[in-house]
């Protein structure tokens, strides 16, 4: 999809600080970071939201949940504990449709988070 925007960072015709690129995912530095530590992990291929996901995805969803893993662990925050978060639709403040994952760290959580 060419007008979306996590689409053209992994066509890099749009500029990220990429920290992570695998054949399967790419991760990078959030522009409004919400904690010392804000990283998105995305599919490099399109999927709109958690929602969207099919049984075929099922091995995808492991290779996000193990890049954010691996992050956590490069980032320093592996040990003092770390948020993985994604939204689904406009409700729940999804605001780019295309599947990301939040990691967030560096700094005590609060629950409810919103």
């Amino acid at each position: 999809m060419s007008a979306c925007l996590f689409c053209q960072i992994v066509n890099r015709t749009i500029q990220a600080t990429i920290v992570h690129e695998n054949e399967h995912v790419l991760a990078f530095q959030d522009i409004h970071p919400q904690a010392p530590v804000h990283v998105l992990v995305i599919p490099k291929h399109h999927v709109a939201s958690v929602q969207e996901l099919e049984r075929g995805d099922v091995g995808l969803v492991g290779h996000l949940l193990q890049a954010c893993v691996k992050l956590a662990k490069e980032k320093g925050i592996s040990e003092s504990g770390y948020r993985i978060v994604t939204n689904s639709g406009p409700h729940a403040g999804q605001t780019v449709f295309h599947l990301h994952f939040h990691l967030l760290g560096g700094r005590p959580m609060t629950w409810p988070p919103g």
